[in-house]
């Protein structure tokens, strides 16, 4: 496993800059190698694209390409958890994740409730008869926890060099040793990263939520990522039997819409160091949620928080943020820093809020697109 201090300079470098706002034109690589020339990183096209093509064959990138929204192209997503005792862990687990509907599920740190999955569907009607198939198969009860507010869903990962925010590129070192000095604590004084998505297709949104046969295609080739060619856009529109200039206006235009949400590298975060992985839940007054909401989206270490409902007498939180942290000093030092937030708002307490570290990984198979996009595909 390849963490945060084996990365080169260029390495580190290609991971700041691209996590979204990647060119959307026929040969990406020069223009994106260009605008981090402009800020101070020596590389090329061919540089860029053997360097994003070692970084994905080492797994510190999960995929390259565009990152869609499978909420804006049809069907449904829920959240889940429910209690299974530790004599009947394993089987318990084991009938979950037989449901194709599951898409990930995790155990955490929690005195009752330490199974939490992920439930997707073409058809939201079809979530209740899941969650009644797993409670009559396993004997135990299940809580929907479904998204009634998104705030922030962005999980980016920067690294301590350049283009991380810290400063310019040439202030590496001095960046790591002030980090260093703050406990390993990167401060980002500038914005991360590089947003190139102004080069590309001037496109407008369609105002159809509804996916076209060609469109529907063009989801599912992309989801697993692109191509890491000089042509990646190409060689999806010669996958899919379309003109590239189509596949560059279709992306382009998604992008603006929200069926994607960027485009660019994803990293592996567990690969990046990033290992501590809190699940923070707040008992927020209802009248306050709308205010404390976009104040903790905006600290740049939370990757997803959301309003869900509450479960009287079993689970009484109803605001989820989600960070992540190199050490577990890291991941303290934000939790704390959102318990902060949340104090300018209300007297919070012991009792208002719980974090819940995941401790394995029980299933991760990513959203199935393509039944959601078949039901949300409108006739040729």
């Amino acid at each position: 496993m390849h963490t945060d201090l084996d990365l080169t300079r260029r390495e580190r470098a290609v991971v700041n800059a691209y996590q979204g706002g990647f060119p959307v034109v026929e040969r990406p690589f020069g223009p994106a190698a260009a605008a981090m020339r402009e800020r101070g990183v020596d590389i090329d096209a061919t540089g860029l694209l053997e360097t994003i093509r070692d970084l994905d064959d080492r797994g510190v990138l999960s995929r390259f390409g565009p990152l869609v929204n499978a909420q804006e192209i049809g069907g449904a997503a829920t959240l889940v958890a429910m209690h299974a005792p530790e004599d009947r862990f394993d089987e318990i687990v084991e009938r979950v994740n037989a449901h194709r509907e599951v898409a990930h599920n995790y155990e955490r740190e929690h005195p009752h409730l330490n199974v939490w999955f992920v439930v997707s569907v073409a058809d939201e009607t079809r979530v209740q008869a899941v969650l009644e198939e797993i409670e009559d198969e396993t004997g135990r009860e299940t809580y929907n926890l479904p998204k009634q507010r998104e705030f922030r869903v962005e999980a980016k990962f920067y690294v301590d060099g350049p283009l991380s925010g810290s400063g310019t590129a040439d202030g590496e070192d001095a960046a790591r040793a002030g980090a260093e000095d703050r406990g390993g604590e990167l401060e980002r004084n500038d914005a991360a990263g590089i947003d190139c998505s102004g080069m590309g297709p001037a496109v407008t949104a369609s105002g159809d939520s509804r996916l076209s046969p060609a469109e529907r295609d063009l989801v599912l080739e992309i989801q697993d990522g692109l191509s890491l060619t000089e042509t990646p856009y190409a060689d999806v529109a010669e996958a899919i039997g379309q003109e590239t200039d189509w596949v560059l206006e279709t992306i382009a235009r998604f992008d603006l819409e929200g069926k994607i949400r960027r485009i660019g590298v994803v990293p592996n975060h567990y690969a990046l160091g990033y290992t501590e992985n809190g699940m923070t839940v707040w008992d927020v007054p209802d009248d306050l949620v709308g205010d404390v909401g976009p104040e903790i989206a905006s600290l740049p270490f939370v990757t997803h928080c959301y309003e869900r409902p509450r479960h009287e007498g079993v689970w009484p939180y109803n605001f989820f943020a989600m960070t992540h942290g190199r050490s577990e000093a890291e991941s303290e030092r934000r939790i704390e820093q959102v318990r902060e937030t949340m104090a300018d708002h209300w007297n919070v307490t012991d009792e208002d809020w719980d974090s819940l570290f995941s401790t394995q990984i029980l299933k991760k198979t990513g959203i199935r697109l393509a039944e959601r996009a078949d039901a949300n595909t409108r006739s040729a």
